[in-house]
């Protein structure tokens, strides 16, 4: 008997290991993505292989900390954290796929037998008894050859999938920081407007108290009067517009840093929040390197690949081995009497699927299909990126000529004004050119503000396109 079993589990572990090379899955290899060597739009970028901090990256302190509440109290940070661990268990499990199971059980049954059965007569016979029990305690091994690499593809696929989820937790950081940093540029715009709104009020009582003066002294009629009133409106239907907008601003700003609505500490001055502009150079294929999204991309091709192998290795058998050893004894006092109450065997198994209806095949094909898919989206995960930084690019490069003309024209118009009132003193001007020249003036202010916003987001969109920041 001894000799069988020898020759039961060297049979077995000389299959598996001739069998051991036959892995049915293909090693990844990612395919020629054919990325322009350099970007629509060209700028003046230093730095290839050095990512910027966000500490360093935003200069101003308030945006800073307001960064750093929200990477640590954004709600949404910390569902993608929590879904990490979850991935990382499986794969610290998938990497333990060799080892073989062990259960333990025992149990105790008494059975009482027909008098008329053959068991029953001999327990009366020989127990004296109308019951029979049975005692048993049992260690049963389990162990699967890994003949085609299932084991290997597993961790593959749990460790594509956890790498997958550290790099989109890394990109939805890095879309917490750009988000945060936009709307707090939003909210000083908003500040600026509504220090443009008063500047006009004042201005606007100031141009009115004149014409009310030439009114009392009959040099102009009710008519400029009406006029300069509806312009100093003008100005203030913008002040509570503002503070609305602040309002609603600010409470957003505040959930998406995990809290509350609330107010916000900021910069005084939309001047003093310019952040860097200094960023890593490089051809667009860099950016397989830097942007976490398109990296993740990439780990659901490497997943789908190993998906793929394991459906296809389901098709082929499966050799197992199943050793235990226990005590089993039809008395209590003789149970773990041994070596008379020892029980052993070992069993060696070969699964091959027969007929399952095309269940087999039809996973296999899926799952081919599911990798075509992935390496699609990974493909074009790498055109969007290379897009966005090529738009930001074009942003950031327009946004700059706007500003030049708009401060030209921020000066003319700031020229115009002051000459308006003066020739209106004089009596060289109406009423009306006063009025038009400052409301051109405000107008343009306005506009100027949102062309600086629009520059702030360009470059901070600009920060996020080309992968973001590491951390400190």
């Amino acid at each position: 008997m001894k000799f069988l079993h020898k020759h039961i589990i060297l049979a077995a572990c000389g299959l598996a290991f001739t069998a051991s090379s036959c892995v049915v899955g293909k090693k990844y290899q990612r395919e020629e993505l054919h990325v322009p060597n350099e970007y629509r739009e060209t700028a003046a970028l230093t730095g290839d292989t050095v990512l910027l901090p966000y500490r360093q990256f935003f200069q101003d302190p308030a945006l800073v900390a307001l960064i750093e509440k929200a990477l640590s109290k954004n709600n949404d940070v910390a569902v993608a954290m929590m879904s990490m661990e979850q991935l990382e268990l499986s794969y610290k499990q998938a990497k333990k796929g060799l080892l073989p199971t062990v259960d333990f059980s025992a149990g105790a049954n008494r059975n009482w037998l027909s008098k008329n059965s053959l068991n029953g007569s001999l327990s009366e016979q020989f127990l004296q008894s109308s019951y029979m029990d049975d005692y048993s305690a049992t260690i049963k091994l389990s162990w699967e050859a890994d003949i085609w690499g299932k084991v290997a593809m597993q961790k593959e696929d749990a460790k594509a999938n956890y790498f997958a989820q550290k790099e989109n937790l890394s990109a939805l950081k890095t879309r917490i920081i750009v988000q945060v940093a936009q709307a707090y540029y939003n909210l000083l715009a908003l500040d600026e407007q509504l220090k443009v709104a008063e500047r006009n009020v004042l201005l606007g009582d100031s141009t009115l108290s004149m014409i009310r003066l030439q009114y009392n002294s009959a040099q102009v009629n009710s008519l400029a009067v009406e006029q300069a009133e509806a312009q100093k409106k003008t100005a203030e239907l913008l002040i509570p517009l503002a503070q609305q907008n602040i309002a609603i601003q600010e409470n957003a700003l505040s959930i998406l840093c995990g809290s509350y609505p609330a107010a916000v500490e900021r910069a005084n001055s939309i001047v003093t929040a310019v952040p860097s502009e200094v960023f890593p150079s490089g051809v667009p294929t860099v950016l397989l390197s830097r942007r976490p999204d398109v990296k993740a991309a990439e780990y659901a091709v490497v997943s789908a690949n190993a998906k793929t192998g394991l459906a296809k290795a389901n098709m082929y058998p499966t050799i197992s081995l199943s050793p235990s050893i226990g005590a089993n004894s039809f008395k209590l006092n003789s149970w773990f009497d041994l070596p008379g109450s020892l029980v052993k065997n070992v069993g060696v198994n070969l699964a091959q699927p027969v007929f399952q209806k095309r269940q087999l095949r039809t996973a296999y094909e899926i799952a081919q299909i599911e990798q075509q898919k992935a390496a699609v989206q990974f493909k074009q995960s790498v055109m969007v990126a290379v897009g966005e930084v090529s738009d930001a690019l074009a942003k950031s490069k327009h946004a700059d000529e706007r500003l030049v003309l708009v401060e030209k024209k921020t000066a003319s118009l700031q020229k115009a004004t002051n000459d308006a009132m003066l020739l209106y003193r004089s009596g060289m001007a109406t009423y009306l050119e006063v009025i038009t020249a400052q409301n051109n003036a405000l107008q343009n202010q306005l506009e100027a503000i949102s062309i600086k916003v629009d520059k702030l987001n360009a470059v901070t969109e600009l920060y996020r396109a080309l992968g973001g920041g590491v951390e400190e």
